[in-house]
């Protein structure tokens, strides 16, 4: 399984400090006021904001603190890096408020994932050495190990303990991913172990880590061991995400009934928390289970404490739906989806369009992807290259060249747009 980087921006309060709780309290205080995040919103990924920006300071409206902090925290969430990053720089052009370590360990951060951990680098060497903590290390850190750079990721560690800024997990949690994504799992629980003999004290996410790397080894001994310790600390509880972590790990090592126990006792936590990234979790594990009526029940549980289900969910739903061989419930539910308003993402489509073609049912792939594009929809060139593969494989190689031909145009099109 893969790891995700436990990057410091996903901690909102830590990386903005006392300067972000004020915020977001003033942002919920004024929502339903004309508001500057209800115009940048809507601005597409090729757009920069920053006319926006000064055209609201020219027509006469404040800029409050709150309303930058909730959209470059929006706007992180959403992935559009870039956008937050611009919004950062007019917020420091603008001096709208003093600006601490903690604002630029989230520019730094940003800056590595836009322009790359050079450009990163470069921004930390330009910080005065009072801005140079253990915040704006650990965004640097987490800069080199999310491009797997592993001899720059281990000196900048070696550096951040010489100078006592690795007391926290979240740099030794960054080093952990790193070596998880980067194919060596051996060597996780060795940076857990040395975590814990600096006296680091691990925290929910450290030990799915190395939870997860025991998994990717089918060690399921050392999996266990590390879950027995984790449940023996008095100063966290379990997570839904450390028993869905420890259920995949299960239903790889096909130990059906240990797994269904674990996801069984993922729902239990889930119900204290009500998140619906645990739905969507649920859903996907016990469509691997094969439970139809479980999956069944935990949607019609996110629909019902959702206002709105996202697309993301519709393609979890989608997934298992195709794993369970549920063809006709999922042609219903991709029905239900084109007609519920959501942004159009052919990536939803695409989740049946790949089960007709594993199921050999080429012509009802066909028409289905006929229909999208007379509606207008272009389809991902991804879309065309599995109705290729599966002409090939039936032997109908014409057809496998047409569709290849079609998705080479596609991908040539989308790269000109994007020039």
């Amino acid at each position: 399984m893969g790891t995700s980087l436990f990057s410091i921006t996903n901690r909102l309060r830590k990386s903005l400090g006392s300067n972000c709780v004020y915020a977001i309290r003033c942002y919920w205080a004024e929502r339903k006021q004309d508001r500057l995040h209800a115009r940048l919103s809507p601005l597409g990924a090729l757009k920069t904001i920053m006319p926006e920006l000064d055209q609201w300071v020219d027509s006469g409206k404040k800029v409050c603190a709150g309303d930058l902090c909730y959209i470059i925290r929006d706007l992180r969430k959403r992935h559009r890096y870039r956008h937050a990053l611009e919004a950062t720089e007019w917020m420091f052009s603008k001096d709208v408020y003093k600006i601490t370590p903690s604002e630029h360990a989230l520019r730094l951060d940003l800056i590595g994932k836009v322009h790359g951990s050079e450009s990163a680098e470069t921004y930390f060497n330009s910080l005065e050495e009072k801005n140079q903590n253990e915040k704006t290390y650990g965004a640097l850190l987490n800069s080199y190990a999310r491009e797997k750079l592993t001899d720059k990721a281990l000196s900048h560690m070696q550096k951040m303990k010489q100078l006592g800024f690795a007391s926290t997990s979240v740099p030794y949690d960054n080093i952990m991913c790193l070596y998880s994504n980067t194919g060596q799992h051996e060597k996780v629980p060795e940076v857990f172990t040395q975590m814990k003999n600096y006296r680091v004290v691990p925290c929910n996410f450290s030990y799915r880590i190395c939870i997860n790397s025991y998994g990717e080894r089918s060690d399921i001994r050392g999996m266990e061991k590390v879950l027995k310790e984790m449940k023996a600390q008095k100063h966290f509880t379990m997570d839904w995400n450390t028993y869905a972590a420890v259920a995949n790990v299960y239903l790889k090592a096909g130990l059906t009934d240990k797994a269904t126990a674990t996801v069984e006792q993922t729902e239990k936590v889930l119900q204290k928390e009500s998140q619906r990234d645990g739905y969507n979790r649920l859903i996907s594990l016990y469509g691997s289970l094969g439970n139809k009526s479980a999956v069944n029940r935990i949607w019609e549980l996110l629909k019902s404490s959702c206002k709105k289900i996202i697309n993301k969910e519709y393609m979890t739903m989608l997934g298992s739906l195709v794993k369970l061989k549920e063809l006709d419930e999922a042609e219903s539910l991709l029905k239900d989806w084109d007609t519920c308003g959501n942004d159009f993402d052919f990536r939803v489509p695409n989740i049946l369009l790949s089960a007709y073609c594993q199921q050999g049912m080429l012509q009802k792939a066909e028409s289905m992807l006929e229909d999208y594009v007379k509606k207008g929809r272009v389809p991902k060139p991804y879309s065309y290259l599995v109705l290729a593969e599966a002409f090939e494989k039936n032997g109908e190689t014409g057809k496998a060249s047409e569709y290849r031909k079609k998705a080479e145009e596609t991908n040539a099109t989308v790269a000109e747009a994007s020039a």
